[in-house]
């Protein structure tokens, strides 16, 4: 068994695709609440 040590590993995939969830995740809900905006706005 490989012996482990704490921050060797590389994390740049991840660190990539976390903080294109978070971007994803933070348009998302920008959107949600633009477009619930504008329905209740101009809803009859």
């Amino acid at each position: 068994m490989a012996d482990y040590k704490h921050g060797e590993m590389d994390i740049t995939e991840q660190t990539k695709t976390f903080n294109g969830f978070v971007k994803f995740t933070t348009w998302s809900v920008a959107v949600i609440f633009f477009v619930l905006l504008f329905l209740a706005v101009f809803a009859a």
